[in-house]
């Protein structure tokens, strides 16, 4: 689906400053409505009678789910109904089962679209001092993430091979195409973590549209294969990858530019993939240069071929910034917390994982205001000191402008430490609680109690 990049029509405009201004509104709901008025999705939300949870304010709750420390759905439906008695409102009960309903009948496709529509609307308004030498930057990686032990889920999302029937979780696997200078997440893909087709160069083939002519790709040591390159090459998209481990460098050969820096000419694999048809087979290019070039303990290859252009230490300085989209996977699943779904069947859990995107992306857009209001980029911006202060003032009416720049000044007031190079071991110092772990079907363990009595504690 395209999204508008074109300033918005008057009547779009008139919609958008509506939605915004409404007095009833949250300050949460007037972004959602504002939302839905510029991308035109409104339109395909779905019609229904007059509801307790009609599809906006289900969707601003479930965004008001993800986004608090409790995620439950109790919370949730608690929130809505003291707002609904501190407006003055007809209260409904306060089971879960209408909003769970509701949650439901929200289509994901819906969810989806308006996180890729923020997420492009916000990476296309960025300052172009933002960006390198005038061209987005754009990131890709993949992650994973555990769900709820539900045969449904399992069957979707089956868990890891590595453990057995019964004892893992089902796990499912994400791959990311993040905007460098916003730092929101343009698209993404979802699938399981084993079987034919499910890797993450084949979740990223559903996504290659999302790269646009003039764009820089940053990826690490997984991506850098033929055919992508190939592919990202014939769309005009240049790319910055780490060596893959299973090519050899041999800086001898080739068109020498510096030290262990030259052009290497890359040869058309003999062997087509089974994911690849034989059209596209026979159309990549039978040879292909590539930038081979050593910084530090690693190998870099690009398709940005002149080193006048694009010197070694920029070409080593835009390889480190593929660190953000770490860092952003962190946020969404430690800060946020998508790291354990809650969801319980594989439709739900789709939506879930595009509900916290659309989260992070709202996230990102305050962000991003703030930081051009106070002179600053996005990465010099607390994630979570915005989350804490967006929680704030999600519930409130819809700021005015006097307090919108107040808020943004609070934003802005900490800023996060850059500490390039930062080396740090991968292990934690503080010990886990001595509890046993599950190794048999949790109604065999307690059987075995039942028998022998629960096992001596682990000392």
């Amino acid at each position: 689906m395209t999204y508008p990049t074109a300033p918005l029509p008057q009547c779009q405009q008139r919609r958008v400053a509506h939605h915004a201004s409404r007095p009833d509104h949250t300050e949460l709901r007037a972004q959602l409505h504002a939302a839905f008025a510029a991308s035109g999705l409104d339109e395909v939300l779905p019609a229904c009678r007059h509801r307790l949870f009609p599809p906006v304010t289900t969707l601003e709750t479930f965004i008001s789910q993800v986004l608090d420390a409790d995620a439950s759905c109790q919370q949730a439906v608690n929130r809505v109904m003291l707002n609904r008695q501190r407006d003055q409102q007809r209260l409904g009960s306060v089971r879960t089962g209408a909003y769970c309903r509701a949650r439901q009948r929200l289509p994901g496709t819906m969810v989806g679209n308006l996180a890729r529509y923020l997420g492009k609307h916000l990476a296309d308004e960025v300052p172009s001092a933002w960006s390198w030498q005038g061209r987005p930057i754009k990131l890709i990686d993949g992650t994973t993430v555990s769900m709820p032990d539900t045969p449904e889920n399992q069957q979707r999302f089956p868990q890891q091979t590595s453990q057995k029937p019964g004892l893992g979780f089902p796990t499912a696997r994400l791959v990311a195409i993040l905007d460098l200078s916003s730092g929101a997440i343009l698209n993404a893909a979802m699938g399981p973590v084993k079987g034919k087709g499910t890797g993450e160069h084949a979740l990223l083939r559903e996504m290659l549209d999302t790269f646009e002519s003039g764009d820089l790709v940053i990826a690490d040591r997984y991506y850098p294969s033929y055919a992508l390159i190939a592919e990202l090459k014939a769309r005009g998209v240049d790319v910055v990858m780490r060596q893959h481990v299973g090519r050899q460098t041999d800086f001898q050969t080739g068109k020498r530019l510096g030290d262990k820096d030259h052009i290497a000419t890359w040869q058309k694999p003999k062997n087509r993939h089974e994911w690849m048809s034989r059209e596209a087979f026979d159309a990549l290019p039978d040879t292909m240069p590539v930038r081979e070039l050593a910084v530090g303990n690693m190998v870099i290859v690009t398709t940005l071929c002149s080193s006048r252009q694009a010197p070694r230490q920029q070409i080593q300085a835009l390889y480190k910034e593929r660190w953000q989209i770490e860092l952003s996977f962190r946020d969404i699943k430690t800060t946020l917390g998508m790291e354990v779904l809650r969801c319980k069947t594989p439709a739900m859990v789709e939506k879930e994982v595009w509900m916290y995107l659309l989260a992070y992306n709202l996230i990102r857009r305050v962000m991003a205001h703030s930081s051009e209001w106070a002179d600053r980029l996005p990465q010099q911006v607390s994630f979570k000191h915005t989350l804490q202060i967006f929680r704030q003032i999600a519930t409130r009416s819809p700021l005015t402008d006097e307090e919108r720049q107040s808020v943004m000044g609070q934003i802005t007031a900490i800023r996060v430490g850059q500490r390039p190079d930062r080396l740090e071991p991968r292990a934690i110092k503080r010990r886990p609680r001595p509890h046993r772990l599950l190794k048999m079907h949790r109604h065999q363990a307690r059987e075995e109690i039942q028998l022998y009595g629960h096992p001596k504690k682990l000392k």
